[in-house]
């Protein structure tokens, strides 16, 4: 543990880091700072990203120092409950450790935005559509565990029940970074609830993930290439349900990419967040293809599809979540259900961040 906290020392460069929170701090003090509130705001981000990192390290040098002298303590002294605390203390550093280390990880251009995450069932009408509701619970539960806030964009409901397709802002630092190892198919197994023989079912979802994009940002968008329809909001069970047609539909015709939000009453703020979640998926489709060449460059052929799930679920004939990107599996398929992903995100971004 000694040796990590020399190495983040050493790349997190602390004094630039208080240096630049100073300026970032004298910026907020002059006048008329507040009048352009999306300077100020990238501003104030910017403050709070530094202050978490340094603020992050010292608090993991302290617990460290405070481990030490419990060490020196038990050394001299047979204290059954001295050397529990310095166990327990050093297994929670060290989880605390991997979580700091893996937020430094996060260094791609847009890994600190929020994110939005779309689900789509595949083939199977109820089943796969009631497979959708239980990510869609999945995914909430775990960005309300990390304190993020959840926002339902647009909202399809399943004919009988689930949802036929359903898109969320979810807001917070990383967001994008974290959730971008979710992107892909999950496969459940289980004896469906809606088959009175009790058989044992396989449905699809595919989950999409891409990065909040600011308005600033550098896509071209051209007025001519958009088809914007209009029409009435209706949302799970009768919700947001408006007697105007403020929801939006954008169709981006190059590349026939389509985008709807219905999330807020005026018509005119749905157009904005549409427009921001079209930027995202232009974004990501510019990603795909330059992933794409970089893989025919380097020979390799990556099966896209049904059968290229990247997680499957089971909960019959036996309980087990297996990520098949990097092989980490849980028993539990309960606690995965309520939420806790943290295992395999983390997984999975090491994976990707191997040199």
């Amino acid at each position: 543990m000694a040796k990590r906290l020399a190495d983040f020392r050493g790349s997190l460069d602390l004094a630039e880091k208080e240096e630049r929170i100073a300026e970032l701090e004298e910026k907020m003090t002059e006048p008329g700072f507040w009048d352009d509130p999306d300077k100020s705001k990238k501003v104030i981000d910017e403050s709070n990203v530094l202050k978490e990192t340094a603020n992050g390290f010292k608090s993991l040098a302290d617990k460290y120092e405070n481990l030490e002298v419990t060490y020196e303590l038990v050394k001299e002294e047979e204290d059954e409950g001295l050397y529990e605390e310095l166990e327990e203390g050093v297994k929670e550093l060290n989880k605390e450790l991997n979580d700091f280390e893996l937020q430094l990880l996060l260094s791609e251009p847009y890994d600190k935005k929020n994110a939005i995450l779309e689900l789509h069932p595949g083939a199977g009408g109820t089943e796969s559509q009631d497979w959708a509701s239980m990510l869609l619970r999945m995914y909430t539960r775990w960005a309300e565990k990390r304190g993020f806030q959840v926002e339902t964009l647009d909202y399809l409901p399943g004919d009988e029940a689930g949802v036929k397709s359903v898109t969320l802002l979810i807001k917070g630092h990383n967001a994008y970074g974290y959730l971008k190892a979710e992107k892909g198919v999950h496969r459940l197994v289980r004896i469906s609830p809606f088959d009175s023989s009790g058989r044992r079912h396989t449905s699809f979802v595919s989950c999409e993930v891409m990065p909040e994009m600011d308005e600033d940002v550098e896509i071209e968008v051209r007025t001519e290439d958009l088809k914007v329809d209009t029409y009435r909001a209706s949302g799970a069970g009768g919700q947001h349900v408006n007697t105007t047609d403020s929801a939006v539909r954008i169709t981006h015709l190059p590349t026939n990419t389509v985008v709807t939000c219905q999330n807020e009453r005026s018509q005119l703020k749905n157009r904005e967040q549409a427009m921001k979640m079209l930027k995202a998926k232009l974004y990501q489709r510019q990603i795909e293809e330059q992933q794409k060449e970089l893989d025919e460059i380097r020979g390799e052929q990556k099966e896209i599809g049904w059968g290229s799930q990247i997680r499957s679920y089971v909960f019959h004939p036996y309980n087990m979540v297996k990520d098949h990107r990097t092989n980490h599996e849980v028993g539990n398929t309960a606690s995965v259900m309520d939420g806790g992903l943290d295992a395999f995100i983390d997984e999975y971004l090491r994976s990707t961040m191997k040199t």
